[in-house]
């Protein structure tokens, strides 16, 4: 680029993002080429826009759409938290590196949409446009797609800490034990007789409590696994009323 040079900071959790200079108290300097918008400079610093706040300009707020001006100090702050989602009820979509997210947000009873088959960035984008889903992915390119409808990116690796993450920045209501983890279906309270050929006989003959997906048939009981289960459940309640 060879235009106005421009000062940018940015906000402690944005860092991960960007390169070092930009991770000072010192506003550092970025030469633009006077016609890209601020988000388009912000994006090719290497944050997507899903994880961009307020932009201020010399004190006062400005919108993406802002072309930068010779000698602006321009403070880039993070989406805040909880984050409110605009326009319809609040339910996700994630990649196919999130499974183990995507099953532990149906434990907790949110609408959460995933296919362990990888569909395509363009695809993904499409589906969170078309059902109003926030998309979420540690994928930079993908949450760069105008398509998508919402996104957010996931900072960790780990199971624990993205559910922790997706939670606290989003704050959905929690029904727990109410869907399938397999497919997202709702569950339903069944009678033992009617999910009995779903059941080995040492199942039909410890248990007597069931629940049935009613969109794949899937059968649930308090099995081997459910300590564990219940204690990611009910750390998920503590830290949400927290």
């Amino acid at each position: 680029m060879n235009g106005p040079e421009i000062h940018l900071s940015f906000a402690p959790e944005l860092h991960v993002f960007v390169a070092s200079v930009h991770t000072t108290t010192v506003p550092a300097p970025v030469v633009t080429d006077g016609s890209s918008t601020l988000g388009h400079v912000v994006e090719s610093l290497g944050v997507p826009l899903t994880e961009v706040g307020r932009l201020v300009v010399d004190g006062a707020e400005v919108a993406v759409s802002h072309v930068p001006g010779a000698g602006e100090n321009i403070e880039v702050h993070a989406v805040e938290r909880p984050q409110r989602i605009a326009g319809a009820p609040l339910r996700f979509l994630l990649d196919v590196h999130l499974g183990t997210l995507a099953r532990r947000l149906r434990l907790l009873g949110v609408d959460a949409a995933y296919t362990n088959e990888d569909p395509g960035d363009a695809a993904l984008a499409a589906l969170s446009a078309k059902e109003r889903r926030v998309l979420l992915s540690r994928d930079r390119g993908l949450l760069r797609r105008r398509e998508i409808w919402a996104g957010a990116f996931v900072y960790s690796d780990r199971p624990d800490d993205q559910l922790r993450d997706v939670l606290g920045r989003f704050a959905p209501t929690l029904a727990p034990w109410t869907r399938c983890t397999a497919c997202n279906g709702r569950l339903a309270d069944a009678d033992k007789n009617s999910v009995r050929e779903h059941l080995e006989h040492g199942t039909q003959r410890t248990y007597d409590v069931f629940a049935q997906c009613t969109a794949c048939g899937r059968v649930y009981w308090r099995g081997a696994h459910h300590a564990r289960l219940e204690a990611i459940v009910e750390k998920a309640l503590r830290d949400s009323t927290a």
